[in-house]
Order: C-alpha cells, then sequence, then structure tokens
C-alpha cells in the first residue's frame, strides 16, 4: 500500500476542550540499559541504528516486570509530584498495546495496587494511545463527569518483538508515564485537537495473532505472528505528513503558528521522522523534547514520558503553548495544542 492510498488525516475533525490542565506528571523506565552494542551479539550493526534510527540504547524490563507495574511505578511519581491526595481520583485511563493480559483489563488492576477506588479501563491505540487516553480523560472531567482523573500510557515492548527482525526489534523500549488531570482555567486545556484513524493502513504494524481471529500457540510453539510485524518505509512518509499536517491544522485552528509554541511533544518513534518533520515545519528540532537516544520507541509511553522530563528540567510553565502529538499502528493518531 503507498502512501497515497492512507487517509489524508486533515479530513479527520478538530475539536477544542478548555477548562481542563495537567497538575501532575511522572514515569519510570526499567533500569536495565540495552545498548546496541549488547545487540550486537544478535546481527544487529550498531552503526546502522544510530545511523537510521537515533538510538543508542533502550530499556527492557526483566521478567518480573510487566506493564502494570511499570503504570504503577509512574502512577505513583505522578501523584507524589502533584501533592493530592489520591482519594480525588476518581478515573484511571491507561493507554497500552502490551497489557498485562488479554482479559482482563490492565487498568484495574493498576487501580487496586494505586488504593483507588474508581472506574478503570484501557484504551487500545498503539502509539497514539497515551494522546487518546489523555483526550478521552479530558472530556470527561470537562463535562463534569469527573474530579480528578490518572492518565497512563504504559508498554513493555520487549515481550512483543522478535529478536530475529533486525529492522523492528532495535526500534523498541519499555517505559510509562503518567499526568493527573482537574479542572483548569478557561484559558488552559486544549485550544484545538484532532483524533483520527484510517483502518485501511491496519497491516503496516500489525500483531497477527493473540486475538479472537488467530491463537497465538501452533504445534506447542509461539507463532510467530504473536511479534509485531511493521513495514517501516509506508509508515515512515505517513508520520512524517502526518505530524506536519496535523500540526498545522490544530495551529491554525487555533489561530497560532509554530513560532507561539513553546515545546513540541511528539511520539518518540524515529529520529528520522522527527527530523524531516521539524524541517516541513520549519522549527528546530531542539525545540522538541526528544528521549529516543536514551529509550527508545516507548509507544503509548513515550509522549508521557517526555512531557515529564520536559517538565521536571523546566522546558515549559504556566500558559506556555506545547504542541503534542503520537501515531502509530491502527494507523491512528492524536495531535493536540495545549495551553500548560
Amino acid at each position: 500500500m503507498s502512501t497515497a492510498e492512507l487517509l489524508s488525516p486533515a479530513r479527520s475533525p478538530l475539536r477544542r476542550l478548555t477548562g481542563v490542565q495537567i497538575i501532575g506528571t511522572g514515569s519510570y523506565v526499567p533500569e536495565n540499559v540495552v545498548t546496541n552494542e549488547d545487540l550486537a551479539r544478535l546481527g544487529c550493526d550498531p552503526e546502522w541504528i544510530i545511523q537510521r534510527t537515533g538510538i543508542r540504547e533502550r530499556r527492557h524490563a526483566p521478567p518480573e516486570i510487566a506493564t502494570g507495574d511499570m503504570a504503577v511505578a509512574a502512577a505513583e511519581r505522578c501523584i507524589a509530584a502533584a501533592g493530592i491526595d489520591r482519594s480525588r481520583i476518581d478515573l484511571l485511563v491507561l493507554g497500552t498495546l502490551s497489557p498485562d493480559y488479554l482479559l482482563p483489563a490492565t487498568a484495574p488492576s493498576v487501580q487496586s495496587r494505586l488504593g483507588l477506588s474508581c472506574p478503570a479501563m484501557d484504551v487500545s491505540a498503539a502509539c497514539a494511545g497515551f494522546l487518546y487516553s489523555m483526550i478521552t480523560a479530558m472530556q470527561f472531567v470537562g463535562t463534569g463527569c469527573s474530579e480528578m482523573a490518572l492518565v497512563i500510557g504504559s508498554d513493555t515492548n520487549s515481550r512483543l518483538m522478535q529478536w530475529d527482525d533486525k529492522k523492528t526489534y532495535p526500534l523498541f523500549g519499555d517505559g510509562a508515564g503518567a499526568v493527573l488531570i482537574t479542572r483548569g482555567s478557561p484559558e488552559q486545556g486544549l485550544l484545538s485537537y484532532t483524533l483520527g484513524a484510517d483502518g485501511t493502513g491496519e497491516k503496516l504494524l500489525v500483531r497477527f495473532a493473540g486475538g479472537s481471529r488467530c491463537p497465538f500457540v501452533k504445534d506447542q510453539q509461539l507463532d510467530p505472528n504473536w511479534f509485531v510485524h511493521m513495514d517501516g518505509r509506508p509508515v515512515f512518509k505517513w508520520a512524517v505528513r502526518l505530524l506536519e499536517d496535523t500540526s498545522r491544522e490544530v495551529l491554525s485552528a487555533a489561530g497560532f503558528t509554530t513560532d507561539d509554541v513553546k515545546l513540541w511533544v511528539f511520539h518518540q518513534a524515529n529520529i528520522r521522522i522527527l527530523d524531516a518533520a521539524a524541517q516541513a515545519l520549519g522549527i528546530d528540532l531542539g525545540r522538541c523534547e526528544t528521549h529516543l537516544e536514551r529509550y527508545g520507541n516507548t509507544s503509548a509511553g513515550s509522549v508521557p514520558i517526555a512531557l515529564d522530563e520536559a517538565f521536571r528540567a523546566g522546558r515549559f510553565g504556566r500558559n506556555d503553548l506545547l504542541l503534542m502529538s503520537g501515531f502509530g499502528g491502527g494507523l491512528a493518531w492524536g495531535t493536540a495544542l495545549m495551553r500548560w
């Protein structure tokens, strides 16, 4: 499938959702660092990885740690940073493509371990999972259906990648990020956002086995279709076009330009995607928060980890404009212009 055949992201509707704010951030990555040199024993060329992706190392969770564990750790740090009584949290939304189990959802387990009493649900939108989850929670808060929502993006990608797939395995790492959302001033929140999906690209980034259509055990062996399969070239072209188009769309809808944005927080998929998108938008890559070199692609954890690290580093503050975008399998995307 050519990228020309994919739905133009400009066709997705633009919306506004203000009166909400983020009051806390937190993140977690496993301690186990896996460098490009570590992957050389698998036949991966360390220099190729750097040149093609910008990744030097990533974090892999040990066997005893899974998606829910990382989600809990990121959430605890978020709650501590916000300094709030956790009894006020009345909604939990977890974005993930690697839940602990196919059934039940991982969010209720995270809720229980955090000592919360609230609805809890998973959102599956691949690498767009955090944006989908955040906007869903903001809608609950904005309509008065929630006072304070905890949103987490968490993925254990290392369990889903086939080690001998040398073009895919080095790209991904494990990690989680979290934010707390509550009511804000009328000026705060999403000045413009877009959520979109194009199912015609479903097989460009896919796990064929493990769902209701196909079991993942074949002849008592782990079916190769259990692992992620990615057609990288069309995904790359689509992602660059999507970042430029949707960024310009949300800025135009809110009456702002690229110069007005304090910080760009893009999903950390590949440094070449970020470079190309920044060039197309006419912005310096230094205005984009990047951690790809250290963590690789952490899927739903990518944007909230970047948000947490940037906030703690003082890269933005109250009233600043942030442009966030997540994109990936589905194909699905979410892009939002937010006043902090």
